[in-house]
């Protein structure tokens, strides 16, 4: 009998546990958060907002409770699909909503746990680039791949250039983890089948680099 209570009482205590963190908040359905983003595949595609089903993955939650109690416009214009890129975009004329403090640890907490499995981990170590591994990201971002038509980043004097049909890449190290951008790099199809994101063979070193240089993109060290 004693037995069958310890089982009871860690059986309770586990899922007491864990339901705090897997729950979905209340914020997700009363601020509708639903028409801009997906947090599953199975659910349909909004061009208003970013897939959510791989929020932990992606993001920094530090950065994710900053970004929904303070937000600011990452894409200026809306998302779209491969077969859709010839379409008109609409630009985005206002920001996200704002959460409170309280609002978006919940938030966070809940979109922390939205991950994809089968992801290359591991590959971009914490090493700064050198300046001329900086200057060679920079070359491989700029003219060979042609990253900064569709992405804003920073030119030789920290002002900011580049397209507006992708995310901005300003301060994205502050935002993206590193083996998200890897492996978004090797392969976008992964995360979003029809994505405008061009698919590049790139070899692993490529790949770690770009991503170094991506997240090395910061108005201030």
């Amino acid at each position: 009998m004693r037995i069958s209570f310890g089982v009871g009482i860690a059986f309770l205590m586990y899922w007491i546990n864990i339901l705090p963190v897997w729950a979905e908040p209340d914020e997700i359905s009363n601020k509708e958060c639903r028409s801009c983003h997906r947090f599953s595949l199975n659910e349909k595609y909004s061009n208003k907002g970013p897939d959510l089903f791989y929020a932990g993955n992606k993001y920094y939650q530090i950065w994710l409770e900053n970004f929904l109690q303070s937000p600011a416009v990452i894409r200026e214009l809306t998302y779209s699909s491969q077969s859709g890129l010839l379409e008109k975009k609409q630009k985005i004329n206002r920001p996200h909503i704002f959460l409170t403090k309280g609002e978006s640890k919940r938030v966070s907490n809940f979109l922390m746990t939205l991950r994809i499995s089968g992801l290359e981990m591991g590959k971009v170590d914490k090493k700064k680039l050198s300046k001329g591994e900086r200057s060679q990201g920079k070359i491989l971002f700029e003219r060979n791949f042609g990253c900064i038509s569709c992405h804003r980043a920073l030119n030789l004097v920290g002002k900011i250039r580049g397209g507006v049909s992708g995310a901005s890449l300003v301060n994205s190290g502050l935002r993206l983890n590193p083996d998200w951008v890897y492996n978004w790099l090797k392969n976008p199809k992964k995360f979003f089948s029809e994505s405008g994101m061009p698919l590049y063979d790139l070899n692993e070193e490529t790949a770690v680099l770009i991503t170094k240089y991506i997240l090395s993109i910061r108005t201030s060290p």
